[in-house]
């Protein structure tokens, strides 16, 4: 797979597209997954450096619209045109979207967390404890890492790594898996061993 090197002059061009999220097109079949996360294995990796969430930026506004990253990916990812506050078209309050995680269909954007795929102090435990503030902010708002789900499912999964949570519905197991990696190779995370075994599983379930 072909790493893409990430570097501080890519940063204000990182929304230029807006990336239409999109579950796994080939049909799944479940297989048995065997947890780790009850082998005495702990996913809480020391590091140097202490996890601070604020170190990792809020929501940005790239182009300057006022519609910032949250407000930019609900826009992108709703099956119908959204509905806003106010005028401004600043903030969303109305659309249509698929909770890829539970299956459900959510219609007010106060129901949607915007969630990281490969969260926040999952990379800083996995190789990102050193990055600059910039590449955090980077990471923190960057599209291919996030995706539109309930507040419950988001909540559920917090910081947690395949082998420690899984979205209930196992026909994105497959996307999931993907995006996961997808994720980890363009930021070079390392994973555990662990996690390894739980993404060579869920590879499995995209075959027929």
């Amino acid at each position: 797979m072909k790493i893409t090197k990430i570097n501080s002059s890519s940063i204000i061009f990182f929304i230029t597209v807006l990336i239409t999220l999109s579950s796994c097109a080939v049909e799944k079949r479940v297989i048995a997954l065997t947890s780790q996360s009850n082998t005495g294995y702990s996913d809480q990796i020391f590091t140097s450096i202490p996890y601070n969430r604020e170190d990792w930026g809020g929501w940005i506004d790239v182009d300057g619209d006022c519609q910032d990253t949250r407000q930019e990916l609900l826009i992108a990812s709703s099956k119908i045109p959204v509905k806003f506050k106010d005028s401004k078209e600043c903030a969303v309050i109305y659309g249509e979207w698929y909770g890829a995680y539970t299956g459900s269909t959510l219609t007010k954007a106060s129901d949607l967390d915007i969630d990281h795929i490969v969260p926040l102090a999952h990379a800083h435990r996995h190789g990102a404890e050193n990055w600059t503030k910039e590449l955090r902010e980077f990471f923190a708002n960057d599209f291919e890492n996030l995706i539109a789900v309930s507040n419950s499912a988001n909540r559920s999964k917090s910081d947690k790594a395949p082998h420690e949570w899984l979205p209930p519905l196992k026909s994105y197991w497959c996307e999931y898996g993907k995006r996961w990696e997808r994720v980890k190779e363009k930021y070079q995370l390392w994973y555990s061993e662990q996690e390894r075994i739980i993404l060579n599983q869920l590879a499995e379930t995209c075959f027929e």
